[in-house]
């Protein structure tokens, strides 16, 4: 189930062209710790383990690229004067 925790998010951000309320480090730090349980897997010869991390990692990095692709899509935030 958590293999597939991002894709919601990942159809949601390709289909509304914005990215603006996601954060880069949560889909980024998330990518490398879900690689280093990929290569983790791979290392021991287990496809168990190398089948449950492929797809968070796909979803993590497209969402990582989509924060910075759809970047000039997003609204700026109106300043806040303080009243």
């Amino acid at each position: 189930m958590t293999s597939i925790a991002s894709v919601p998010q990942v159809v949601k951000t390709w289909r509304s062209r914005h990215a603006r309320d996601l954060s880069i480090w949560q889909p980024l730090l998330l990518s490398v710790g879900v690689a280093l349980w990929l290569i983790y897997g791979m290392l021991i010869g287990d496809i168990p383990l190398i089948v449950a991390n492929i797809t968070p990692l796909l979803c993590n990095l497209a969402l990582t690229a989509m924060k910075i692709r759809f970047r000039s899509n997003d609204p700026l935030p109106v300043p806040d004067d303080g009243q």
